[in-house]
């Protein structure tokens, strides 16, 4: 049951830290790094990305 994507994911082993390409279908589940055989969850939903609040707009109302 394959969604046909690939996920990649860094091992968080500090000494390791190879790239992990696992199949969609592998989300919420428990994978192990084949290099150094860290378990790894892999995350159910990709993180959002969030912008960075704009420092300026503040500083200008601060000003004000």
């Amino acid at each position: 049951m394959s969604d046909g994507k690939t996920i990649r994911i860094m091992c968080p082993n500090l000494s390791c830290q190879r790239i992990l390409a696992v199949p969609g279908d592998a989300r919420g589940k428990l994978v192990r790094c084949r290099n150094c055989h860290t378990t790894v969850r892999i995350p159910m939903q990709k993180a959002p990305v969030i912008a960075p609040a704009a420092k300026d707009e503040d500083a200008s109302s601060e000003a004000a």
